[in-house]
């Protein structure tokens, strides 16, 4: 019984860690660092006139599809160098779904996410 009670109580320490970290906000890539996500996903709306004042290394936003990136954290990481900065602060789309990229950046994009283009 006392064995059984013990266990409860680590599964259930366990799981609140689970719970906690999911609420701060980060995710972590495989083999990556970590990313700060935006928990308003969708609930903002940027003019083009904005991101392109994103357009730099040090602060890198990209549209893809009429959605806005916030891909600064991932530049450094990018594999193909600094091709991610070609269209910084501007649309990315085409390069986006060039044939250079696997099929998992599609999932990996959803991570940086921060709003809509305004139409």
């Amino acid at each position: 019984m006392v064995l059984i009670a013990a266990l409860a109580l680590v599964l259930g320490f366990l799981l609140s860690i689970l719970v906690f970290t999911q609420r701060d906000g980060k995710s972590k890539h495989p083999g990556k660092g970590q990313f700060n996500l935006n928990d308003n996903k969708g609930s903002k709306t940027y003019r083009k006139a904005e991101v392109s004042l994103h357009n730099k290394r040090t602060d890198c936003w990209i549209i893809i599809k009429n959605k806005v990136y916030d891909v600064t954290s991932y530049v450094e990481e990018h594999p193909g160098g600094d091709a991610i900065l070609t269209h910084a602060g501007d649309d990315s789309t085409e390069g986006f779904y060039g044939p250079q990229h696997a099929t998992r950046v599609f999932d990996m994009i959803e991570d940086f996410y921060i709003g809509d283009l305004e139409h």
